[in-house]
C-alpha cells in the first residue's frame, strides 16, 4: 500500500497551511482498497510529530491519557492538582522507559474548568510538556502530547456554539496550546448534541439525522476550520474529532438497557459523515481514541487511527474490546483516575498493559503481514458475531459501508446512506446467523428500518420538518447557520 508521511506541523509553512483548499472524499478514491491493506499498524498517511514519534508507519503505539480522582478544581486545591499531573506523568514515562515502548503518545483531556479557565489548561500542558522532553534528552523516549480542549458549549442549552464565554474560552486554549508544549490538538466536539440526546431515548432516527447529518457537521466545519487555522499559526498539527458525544452515548445507554444495540449499531455508523467533516477541513490525525469510528476513517482518508477497547474498561465498559484493536494506530486506555491500585498508581497500571498489547501487535507484524493480518483476523472474530455494535466494526464491512456512505455528496446524504445501509447490513447479517441480536431487539431492526425508509431525500426537506417540529430538542439554529426557529420549548 503507498504511504505518504505527514510531517510534524512545526515543520511546515503556516501560509501554505492556511490556504489548503477543503478536501473532498469520493467512493473512487477511498486510502484503503483491499482487506489485505487494512491492518493495525499501518496508515496511507502516517503522521510524524513530536520527538521522533511515528503514528501509522508500521508500529501501533500505546496512547495513555489521566485524569483527577473526584476532587474540586478551585484555587485552593491547584497546587496539589498541579502536583497529581506531575506525578502521573513522571510514573507513566519512568514505565515506558523499563518497558522500552517503541514511542509514547500521552492526551491530556482538559477538565471543564480548565478550558473555561484556560490559563490552567495551559499550565498542565506544560507540565506534561516538560517532562516528555526530559525523558526523551535523558533516554531517548520517543513521544508526542496530544492537548484535547473540552467543549464546554453544551454546558448551558440551548447551546451558543459560536459565541459566549465557553467558546472564547475554547479558542483561548487552541492559542496557548503550542507555547506550553503540545505538539497535536483535538476535540471531542459535541455540536448536535442538545438535539441527539433526546432523540436517542426516544429511539427517533428522523432527529438523530438531524442532528448527525445536518447540525454536526455545520458544527463540525465552523470549529475545525478554527482549529486548523490556530494549529498552521502555531505550528502544531490538527489531529482529530470524535462522536463519542453521540455514538459513545448510545454505546453505554444500549449496555445499560436503556436503548436497543441495534440501535448503537446504527447510530456508530451515521456518525461517520460527522466526523470525517474534520479531516475535509484539514485535520490529519491521528483520530481521538474514543472515535470507534476510526476505522471508517482510516479506510476513507488514509489517516492513522488511535482507538481504545479492553484497555479502556477503567472508564467505561462496551461490547467491542478486542474488534476495537484490529486496524488501529494508536492504543489507549481512554481515561483513568489517579489512584493507588496494589501494584502502582492506576496511570501506570494502564501504561503497562498498553505497552503489552503493543509489543504483541508489533510482534505479528514484525513476523509477517500474513501473521499481522492472522491477530488482526482472531480481534475481529473474538468479538464480531456477539453484538451488532461490534459486527460494524468488521474491517470488511466497514469498508462496504464506506464505500457506500461515499457515494453521497452531502454529509446529510451520507448520514441517510450510513443509516440505510448499516440496516441493510444488520438485515442480512441476522438472516445469515452473522451476528447475534437479542431477541427482544429484532422487531427493533423492522421499527428502525421503517423510520429509514422515510427520511426525506434532500436535507431541505428535513430542515423544514425539524424547525416546525414541537418535538425537537430546544436548540439555537442561528448557532448552526440556519434560519431563525419559530419556537423554542
Amino acid at each position: 500500500m503507498e504511504t505518504h508521511l505527514v510531517e510534524s506541523a512545526r515543520g511546515l509553512d503556516a501560509s501554505i497551511q492556511s490556504k489548503t483548499p477543503r478536501r473532498s472524499f469520493n467512493a473512487g478514491e477511498m486510502a484503503v482498497h483491499s482487506l489485505g491493506d487494512f491492518v493495525f499498524g499501518q496508515a496511507a498517511n502516517p503522521v510524524a510529530c513530536g520527538r521522533g514519534l511515528v503514528c501509522g508507519g508500521g508500529t501501533v503505539i500505546p496512547e495513555i491519557n489521566f485524569t483527577l480522582p473526584p476532587i474540586d478544581i478551585c484555587e485552593s486545591t491547584w497546587p496539589d492538582i498541579r502536583k497529581q499531573y506531575r506525578e502521573m506523568i513522571e510514573a507513566v514515562c519512568r514505565r515506558a522507559v523499563d518497558l522500552e515502548v517503541p514511542g509514547l503518545m500521552v492526551e491530556f483531556e482538559t477538565l471543564p474548568p480548565m478550558t473555561a479557565r484556560p490559563e490552567w489548561g495551559a499550565e498542565i500542558t506544560r507540565i506534561l510538556a516538560e517532562t516528555l522532553r526530559a525523558y526523551h534528552d535523558r533516554h531517548g523516549l520517543k513521544s508526542a502530547l496530544r492537548l484535547t480542549p473540552n467543549d464546554n458549549r453544551d454546558h448551558e442549552r440551548p447551546a451558543l456554539m459560536r459565541h459566549g464565554a465557553y467558546w472564547e474560552g475554547m479558542v483561548k486554549l487552541f492559542h496557548l496550546a503550542a507555547d506550553s508544549g503540545a505538539d497535536l490538538l483535538a476535540i471531542e466536539s459535541t455540536g448536535g448534541k442538545e438535539v441527539s440526546d433526546a432523540a436517542l431515548m426516544n429511539a427517533d432516527l428522523h432527529t438523530l439525522a438531524f442532528a448527525l447529518g445536518v447540525l454536526a457537521p455545520r458544527d463540525m466545519e465552523f470549529l475545525w476550520r478554527e482549529i486548523v487555522s490556530v494549529c498552521a499559526e502555531t505550528r502544531i498539527i490538527p489531529s482529530g474529532d470524535t462522536a463519542c458525544g453521540f455514538a459513545n452515548t448510545a454505546m453505554v445507554l444500549a449496555e445499560q438497557k436503556l436503548i436497543p444495540r441495534v440501535l448503537a449499531a446504527v447510530v456508530r455508523v451515521a456518525t461517520v459523515p460527522r466526523s470525517l467533516v474534520a479531516y475535509e477541513m484539514g485535520a490529519v490525525g491521528p483520530s481521538k481514541d474514543c472515535a470507534y469510528e476510526g476505522p471508517f476513517l482510516k479506510a476513507i482518508a488514509g489517516v492513522p487511527i488511535s482507538m481504545e477497547g479492553r484497555t479502556a474498561a477503567c472508564a467505561h465498559l462496551s461490547p467491542v474490546g478486542n474488534i476495537a484493536q484490529a486496524v488501529c494506530d494508536c492504543w489507549s486506555n481512554e481515561s483513568v483516575q489517579n489512584v493507588r491500585l496494589l501494584s502502582a498508581s492506576a496511570p501506570t497500571v494502564s501504561l503497562e498493559q498498553l505497552a503489552y498489547d503493543c509489543r504483541l501487535l508489533n510482534t505479528a507484524s514484525a513476523h509477517s503481514s500474513e501473521d499481522a493480518r492472522r491477530l488482526r483476523d482472531w480481534l475481529v472474530e473474538s468479538d464480531a458475531a456477539l453484538d451488532p455494535q461490534a459486527f460494524v466494526l468488521r474491517p470488511d464491512v466497514v469498508l462496504r459501508l464506506s464505500r457506500r456512505i461515499l457515494e453521497e455528496p452531502t454529509p446529510y446524504g451520507r448520514t441517510r446512506r450510513a443509516i440505510l445501509s448499516t440496516l441493510e447490513e444488520l438485515h442480512r447479517a441476522q438472516a445469515n446467523g452473522r451476528v447475534r441480536i437479542p431477541k427482544r431487539e429484532v422487531p427493533w431492526l423492522d421499527a428502525l428500518q421503517q423510520q429509514a425508509d422515510a427520511l426525506p431525500e434532500q436535507e431541505e426537506e428535513l430542515i423544514a420538518q425539524m424547525l416546525k417540529s414541537s418535538e425537537t430538542a430546544p436548540f439555537l439554529p442561528a448557532e448552526y447557520g440556519l434560519a431563525t426557529k419559530p419556537t423554542l420549548i
